[in-house]
């Protein structure tokens, strides 16, 4: 799995709005789509093109897409607050979050403690969080981008994490695994790590960026010493048994 025992060197991105009105929803072989608003073959690579200029794309393999199909602009957004009446304080179970992040990180080969971290940066856990900017839920979809993504339902926990996880591995192979990039691009958006070639020198996004790798390192080491201490007590149960056994033995012949 991708970055599964790596630590990440770095520090330090509010997600660009990809454009609402999508033209095209793009079939991958995952069993997931995307959408976006027209595309076109440069090179080796697809570019999927998330407005209607050139200057922001997601790149695919060819062999990744296996059809588009044509979807019309989605109607206008209702004048009433779509988020009245949820609880704004609305949590999942601990155990709940583990599992879908676990799933998401096995369909996307995203390590599962880096989609915890950025839940954790994002949405503290509320599942109907609401940023001022208008970012909602776990991962804190801004509606145009999980309009690209697919996503319905932004306070839906596992649309949100499966939306969510999908836009992060897609930053992680337009940045080549670089972590600090594709959370800059998470949170400031892919146009603005390109600008500046790397990270933008936004007070944010630096701090959102630091703050999230502080998280992944120490959720990474946490697990590196259960996993010691779980090899440690596996040698020692072992030997128990086998000394159980010898003292076995040795009763038996004694006899």
């Amino acid at each position: 799995m991708r970055l599964a025992s790596q630590l990440v060197i770095a520090a330090a991105a509010l997600v660009a709005p990809l454009a609402a009105n999508a033209a095209e929803r793009v079939l991958l072989v995952n069993g997931f789509d995307m959408r976006c608003d027209h595309h076109a073959l440069v090179g080796s690579m697809v570019r999927l093109y998330t407005g209607k200029s050139d200057a922001s794309f997601i790149e695919r393999k060819p062999e990744e897409i296996t059809g588009y199909e044509t979807v019309p602009d989605p109607p206008p957004a209702p004048t009433t607050n779509p988020v009245a009446g949820l609880r704004s304080d609305a949590k999942l179970t601990p155990a709940d979050l583990h599992l879908m992040l676990t799933n998401a990180g096995e369909q996307q080969n995203v390590d599962a403690d880096l989609l915890a971290s950025i839940v954790k940066a994002e949405s503290n856990g509320n599942a109907h969080a609401v940023s001022h900017a208008g970012a909602r839920g776990l991962m804190q979809l801004m509606p145009g981008t999980a309009a690209e993504l697919g996503v319905d339902d932004s306070f839906a926990p596992e649309q949100n994490v499966r939306g969510g996880s999908a836009y992060l591995d897609e930053l992680l192979r337009r940045y080549h695994d670089n972590v600090a990039f594709a959370l800059a691009a998470y949170n400031a958006g892919p146009a603005a790590v390109d600008k500046y070639h790397g990270i933008p020198p936004y007070h944010e996004t630096r701090v959102y960026v630091a703050r999230v790798i502080h998280e992944f390192n120490r959720r990474v080491l946490a697990r590196q010493r259960e996993a010691v201490r779980n090899k440690e007590a596996a040698r020692q149960l072992q030997q128990a048994r086998q000394l159980s056994a010898a003292n076995g033995l040795q009763a038996s012949s004694s006899r």
